[in-house]
C-alpha cells in the first residue's frame, strides 16, 4: 500500500513544493504529491512512493502515461522535424486530419494547441457564419451558453461562465452570450433571439460535477437548432474520444452536432493537441489569414494525435472505457450505499465518475487529500464532488484497488461522524 504523500523535504531531496509556492503564480492548489514519474495508470512520487491514478490529467492522459507507441512516434518525429508554422505543407498534418474526419464523422477538422483556443475558434466560427450565412448582422450574433459551463480560462470564455470566482476582476467582458439552464429546453427557447446563431454546450457538464443531461434533451434541442438555423456546437474537450464509453458523448444521445470541439486525450497525455471540427458548410466560412496558430497543427502534435487515434481503434479503449466504467460506476454505488448519507450520489457514463459528497459531513478536498494519503489520486470539484476518470487502459484490478481504498476513506470518515456503516461483503474485503 502507497505511503502517505511526499512534501518533498525527506534527506537530499529538493523542496519542490516550496519552490513552486515561492517562484511560480499562485493560481492552483495542487493535492501534495510531488509527481516524479508515471506509466500507465500509475504514478511514483519523488520518495518512490506508488499511486493509482485515477484523475488522468482531467482526461489529457486517456491512453495512459508514456504509452509506448506515442512515445516511438514523438521520438520518430523529433528525429526529423517538429514545429515549421503552417506556413508551408508538411507530411504528419494532412494523415493526421483525414483520420480525425474519418473518426468523428466531420468533414474538415481545424487544429489548435488548448483545448481554450479550440472553444475560441468555434466562436469565431459560430459568428462569422452567424453573420455570412444566416444573414445576422455583424456585432449582433448572439450565442447560447449553459449555467454551470466550463470552457477554458481564457477572458472571452470566463465572461460567459456563471462562476463567480472565474470572473471576479477580469473584466470588462465581451458581449453575445446568453446564458440557459443546462437540460431546460424552455430556457434555451426563453434565451434566444433572432440573432442567436449557435448553442455552444458541454454534453456532460464535468466541471460542475459531472452532471448529465436529462434523457431526450439532446434530441430535443438538435430539432430546436435545425428548425431555427442555428448551429449545435458540441464542446467534447473532456467528454471526446472514448472517456464516456463512446468515441463521442453525443452518440449516446442519438445526435450529430454541427460542429464538435475536441482536446486534452488527442495530445495522448504527452502534449497539447485541440481540434474544431465541421462539415465545409460550417468551417469554410473561414479564408486565409482569418485565423491560425503558430503551434496549431505542427508536424510533431500531428504524428503523436494521429497515433493516439490509432491506439484508441487498435486497442479498443472506448469499449473498454465503457465496460470498465459500468463496473466502477457500480462499486462506487456499493460505498455509497454502505455511507449514507456521507455519499450522496453516484453518477458517470464511461470511465468518468463523479461522487457527490454532502458538505455537511466534509468536504470533497478533505477526501482526496487522504485519499491521496492512501495512494489514490483523484481531484474535487467545488467542493462537493470528486472526480474520477483514469486512463481508458486501467484494469479490473487497479480499479478495485482503487475503490477498496476510498472504500476504507469514506468509512472512516463515516465513524468520525459518528454515524453507522453498511460493512463492505467478504469479497470485497478480499479485494
Amino acid at each position: 500500500m502507497a505511503a502517505a504523500p511526499s512534501t518533498g523535504t525527506a534527506a537530499g531531496i529538493p523542496d519542490y513544493i516550496g519552490q513552486e509556492a515561492r517562484f511560480g503564480a499562485r493560481n492552483y492548489a495542487p493535492v501534495p504529491v510531488v509527481v516524479d514519474r508515471a506509466l500507465d495508470c500509475l504514478v511514483w512520487d519523488v520518495e518512490g512512493r506508488e499511486y493509482i491514478d485515477m484523475m488522468s490529467a482531467y482526461s489529457a492522459v486517456s491512453h495512459g502515461h508514456l504509452h509506448p507507441r506515442l512515445v516511438a512516434a514523438a521520438q520518430r518525429q523529433l528525429a526529423r522535424v517538429a514545429v515549421t508554422s503552417r506556413a508551408y505543407y508538411g507530411t504528419t498534418l494532412g494523415p493526421f486530419l483525414e483520420k480525425l474526419s474519418e473518426v468523428t464523422g466531420f468533414e474538415r477538422a481545424l487544429p489548435m494547441n488548448t483545448g481554450a483556443e479550440a472553444v475560441e475558434t468555434a466562436i469565431k466560427c459560430a459568428r462569422r457564419w452567424g453573420h455570412r450565412v444566416k444573414g445576422i448582422v455583424d456585432g449582433r450574433q448572439q450565442i447560447l451558453v449553459a449555467r454551470g459551463n466550463f470552457h477554458g480560462r481564457t477572458s472571452t470564455i470566463i465572461g460567459f461562465s456563471s462562476e463567480a470566482g472565474y470572473r471576479v476582476g477580469f473584466g470588462p467582458f465581451a458581449d453575445g452570450f446568453q446564458h440557459f439552464d443546462f437540460g431546460d429546453m424552455e430556457s434555451i427557447k426563453a434565451a434566444a433571439t433572432a440573432d442567436t446563431c449557435a448553442v455552444l454546450i458541454e454534453p456532460i457538464q464535468g466541471e460542475a460535477g459531472v452532471l448529465l443531461p436529462p434523457p431526450g434533451f439532446f434530441l430535443q434541442l438538435r430539432v430546436w437548432c435545425t428548425e431555427n438555423n442555428v448551429l449545435l456546437i458540441d464542446d467534447e474537450v473532456q467528454a471526446g474520444l472514448g472517456r464516456t464509453g463512446k468515441w463521442f458523448a453525443f452518440e449516446h444521445e442519438g445526435i450529430r452536432p454541427d460542429a464538435l470541439i475536441l482536446g486534452k486525450a488527442l495530445g495522448g497525455g504527452l502534449l497539447p493537441v485541440s481540434a474544431f471540427v465541421a462539415d465545409a458548410a460550417v468551417m469554410d466560412v473561414f479564408t486565409p489569414n482569418s485565423h491560425g496558430s503558430t503551434f496549431g497543427g505542427n508536424a510533431l502534435a500531428a504524428a503523436v494525435a494521429l497515433e493516439g487515434l490509432r491506439v484508441l481503434e487498435d486497442e479498443k479503449l472506448v469499449e473498454r472505457s465503457a465496460e470498465l466504467g459500468a463496473y466502477l460506476i457500480a462499486r462506487l454505488r456499493e460505498v455509497q450505499a454502505e455511507v449514507r448519507p456521507l455519499i450522496r450520489d453516484v453518477r458517470g457514463r464511461g470511465l468518468w465518475v463523479g461522487v457527490d459528497i454532502d458538505p455537511a459531513c466534509t468536504t470533497a478536498r478533505d477526501l482526496v487529500e487522504r485519499l491521496a494519503a492512501a495512494g489514490v489520486l483523484s481531484k474535487e470539484t467545488h467542493d462537493t464532488v470528486i472526480r474520477f476518470a483514469p486512463p481508458l487502459t486501467i484494469s479490473h484490478e487497479l480499479v478495485d484497488r482503487a475503490v477498496e481504498t476510498f472504500r476504507r476513506v469514506a468509512h472512516e470518515s463515516h465513524r468520525k461522524l459518528g454515524l453507522a456503516t453498511i460493512p463492505p461483503t467478504p469479497e470485497h474485503v478480499a479485494a
